[in-house]
């Protein structure tokens, strides 16, 4: 198993170290420990992937959202100005109407 290091919140932090220490293991036993508890059930794993990838979206992901909503805000902005001009056609054919004719 390669060897790398990672931050831990504070809070997270103090209480494996606590854990480690009630038990007389090293801190990376426990994380180690607490990963295959939690990744044990194919369900733990795939809750687990669902809201990663909800609260960190894959970089392709993130990418065809700000397209995707940038695209929808274009058409939404072209619908209020077609809507706007044929408010314009409207006010103006109904003046036409109401004009006296000679």
């Amino acid at each position: 198993m390669g060897s790398f290091s990672i931050s831990l919140p504070a809070n997270w932090e103090e209480y494996l170290k606590g854990l480690a220490d009630d038990h007389e293991i090293d801190v990376a036993q426990a994380i180690t420990g607490l990963c295959d508890w939690a990744f044990s059930v194919s369900d733990s794993k795939r809750q687990f992937e669902v809201w990663l990838d909800k609260a960190y979206p894959p970089k392709g992901e993130v990418e065809d959202k700000a397209t995707e909503e940038g695209e929808e805000a274009n058409e939404a902005e072209e619908e209020n100005q077609d809507e706007a001009e044929e408010e314009v056609h409207e006010d103006r054919d109904y003046s036409e109407d109401r004009e006296p004719k000679s």
